[in-house]
């Protein structure tokens, strides 16, 4: 995405406004989406950071929109994303602070300019970057999966408040599922040709899942980060308890399921987590909520079978159709961790669907 000289204007207008003209200003790296971070360094040494999130995308959905407005309104709507809203990411941020998370402070914003001035956590200090660096695993994971566990003992919010706006927390419900596991049959054959896709393997891909759809509507709803993963992880062992994992990226929370994120925490597109790692962080999950562990593990399938599918066809629409080619990096692993998911008994069906369409999947595994 491209920043013009309007919008650094609006940027040079909004720092002079809340008093940080005075700062340097440093631009992160991009991912993704079309939000995007800056440092800003004042005289002094002190810090914070600068989220650039311009209204460029469709409007986000709200609750009482229908299945069709979400249909013709676009993905965002379908999907019930953010769209990279600041007032989202105050209003649910402000949330986890005030229940002794640590999600970044907001120091000042503006929703109509899409502008916020954020606490810093400092630099290197995402739990993949230490990890490269010799941080013990285990420990970070176990620490995560706790703090995951006490999100989930908490009352789940259905509507907060942000940046002078309300804010609702909506169903990851049917809709959205479909359409973001349905990347994966409608962009994966397009990356990989070997994928065969009939219309009968569509009417195949659509009946199973509809069987994995209407398993997910029975289980226990929680409150679901939906990006909670080694990238967006601070350690911060200064802290205490649950405030030892700083929180990033949670603008896109919804009403999902305890499995979403503990899919995204050890089920990782983007590194691979050790054995020792993944057992821990699902233990520690266990004995701190008490649950009960087959059933965890069979919505932990169900639900890594929906996003690992929707992983596998974002990767294969960024590569085909974006020519983002660095995501065939993540393609092998991401293939493996679906394979691993359909290997439980309740993904039967999904699992016979790939193996007749796609059989390199388990192959390459």
């Amino acid at each position: 995405m491209g920043f013009d000289a309007d919008r650094q204007m609006q940027i040079e207008a909004f720092l002079a406004e809340e008093g940080w003209a005075d700062a340097r200003l440093d631009w992160l790296g991009q991912d993704a989406s079309t939000r995007r971070y800056g440092r800003l360094t004042r005289p002094d040494g002190s810090t914070a950071l600068l989220m650039d999130a311009p209204l460029v995308e469709d409007d986000p959905c709200t609750p009482e929109m229908s299945a069709e407005e979400r249909l013709a309104g676009g993905w965002n709507k379908q999907s019930r994303l953010a769209a990279s809203r600041v007032e989202a990411f105050a209003a649910i941020g402000g949330w986890l602070k005030s229940n002794g998370f640590s999600a970044p402070e907001i120091y000042t914003g503006s929703a109509p300019l899409g502008l916020a001035i954020i606490e810093d956590f400092g630099t290197q200090n995402e739990f993949a970057r230490l990890i490269e660096q010799g941080t013990d695993e285990v420990t970070l994971y176990t620490a995560a999966a706790a703090a995951l566990a006490d999100l989930h003992a908490l009352e789940t919010p259905h509507k907060l408040h942000g940046l002078g706006r309300d804010w609702p927390i909506l169903d990851f419900d049917d809709l959205a599922l479909n359409v973001n596991a349905s990347l994966f049959a409608n962009w994966f054959p397009r990356f990989d040709t070997r994928m065969r896709m009939t219309d009968a393997d569509h009417a195949t891909w659509s009946r199973e899942l509809d069987v994995l759809l209407e398993r997910a509507r029975d289980f226990p709803r929680e409150l679901t980060l939906r990006d909670y993963h080694a990238e967006n992880l601070i350690w911060l062992p200064e802290r205490e308890g649950r405030a030892r994992v700083g929180l990033l990226d949670f603008q896109d929370a919804v009403i999902g399921w305890d499995a979403w994120d503990m899919a995204m925490l050890v089920q990782d597109a983007r590194r691979t987590v050790s054995p020792d790692a993944h057992s821990a962080a699902i233990a520690t999950y266990l004995n701190k909520t008490g649950k009960s562990e087959a059933d965890f593990l069979e919505r932990l399938a169900i639900i890594g079978t929906l996003n690992a599918l929707r992983i596998v066809g974002i990767f294969s629409r960024l590569i085909a159709r974006d020519g983002k080619d660095r995501y065939r990096d993540f393609l092998p692993r991401q293939k493996y961790l679906l394979a691993r998911n359909l290997e439980h008994p309740s993904a039967a069906g999904m699992a016979a669907f790939v193996r007749d369409t796609a059989p390199f999947i388990f192959e390459d595994a």
